[in-house]
């Protein structure tokens, strides 16, 4: 808990007094965490000079609950999954900040510190960030009355790998990682993909999440299968996807094959392409005067995810 406290405190954060409600930090699981792999507790927050902060060696996954004041809460909610190339986790400016925003306009946020694909902590590392967010989904849609959620109303965003993770859960959601004994949906019902990390094409992927989710040489059928742009359905969810032009560690094509995915099984969805901003500006790409949280909450809003209040 004194971690959460100082990562609040150093994103801007008060935990007096916000909305109606602290910012909470749950375990993800009760009980065991699936595929665990005994070891000590290694994971480190390192805390940059610019205030940032990054997790790595994540063994006990977690959801930081930001819930908006009562009066503002519209119902609808968003699991953020911070990026970090599956090596660690950009979780402050993609992760605590962004919730932080989100509340403001009424929408409940939960940050996802997932577990990363690492064998010291996972005896199964490609399906390990998918089922953490499964079962983030799953936690959401299952304590929805008490948060103020609509459970038809769960989102999923995505940073970076982040984006790699919420686009897994996005077309996965019929290969269950997870028991779901209640039969809950996991099918996130909107996606955010900021920068995402998408395909394994090696003309434009990101090729250390892949290495790290995969290996190195991962067999073609295996890299097919986590290629997110080849695993879009007719019913894969809507869509809001952001990048930049001269994205030189993800590139933008990244979003385009996933956009052209979507349209071609006529899902719902919108693409933001800045000229300028590189990789990993989280909240404000400083190259343009433009807000895009803001275009992706006008894109909710006439997606109808922003209208009326909690269904309990």
């Amino acid at each position: 808990m004194r971690k959460l406290i100082l990562l609040l405190a150093l994103s801007g954060i008060t935990i007096t007094g916000f909305g109606q409600t602290k910012p909470m930090e749950i375990p993800l699981y009760k009980g065991a965490v699936p595929n665990a792999v005994a070891g000590p507790n290694e994971e480190k927050l390192e805390i940059r000079p610019n205030k940032s902060q990054s997790i790595t060696k994540v063994r006990t996954p977690t959801l930081t609950v930001f819930l908006p004041a009562k009066g503002k809460a519209n119902g609808t909610a968003v699991v953020i999954c911070p990026g970090g190339g599956y090596a660690k986790l950009a979780f402050s400016h993609e992760g605590l900040d962004v919730a932080h925003k989100l509340t403001e306009r009424g929408v409940a946020a939960f940050v996802l510190k997932y577990r990363l694909p690492d064998s010291t902590v996972t005896s199964n590392l490609e399906i390990t960030p998918l089922q953490d967010a499964q079962q983030a989904l799953y936690l959401v849609r299952q304590r929805a009355q008490e948060w103020g959620v609509n459970p038809e109303r769960v989102g999923i965003m995505g940073f970076s790998a982040g984006g790699h993770v919420a686009s897994t859960a996005g077309t996965h959601f019929n290969r269950p990682q997870i028991p779901n004994r209640e039969n809950f949906s996991l099918r996130p019902d909107f996606m955010v993909l900021v920068y995402p990390v998408i395909s394994g094409d090696s003309a434009i992927s990101h090729k250390g999440s892949f290495a790290n989710l995969l290996g190195k040489k991962p067999a073609a059928e295996k890299l097919k299968t986590y290629s997110n742009e080849t695993q879009v359905t007719a019913q894969t969810p809507p869509t809001f996807l952001l990048h930049a032009s001269d994205d030189k560690t993800v590139p933008a094509q990244n979003s385009l094959v996933f956009y052209q995915a979507l349209l071609q099984h006529k899902i719902p969805a919108e693409l933001h392409i800045y000229q300028n901003g590189g990789h990993g500006f989280g909240l404000n790409n400083k190259t343009t005067q433009d807000q895009w949280l803001e275009r992706c909450l006008n894109w909710m809003a006439s997606n109808k995810l922003l209208d009326g209040r909690p269904k309990n």
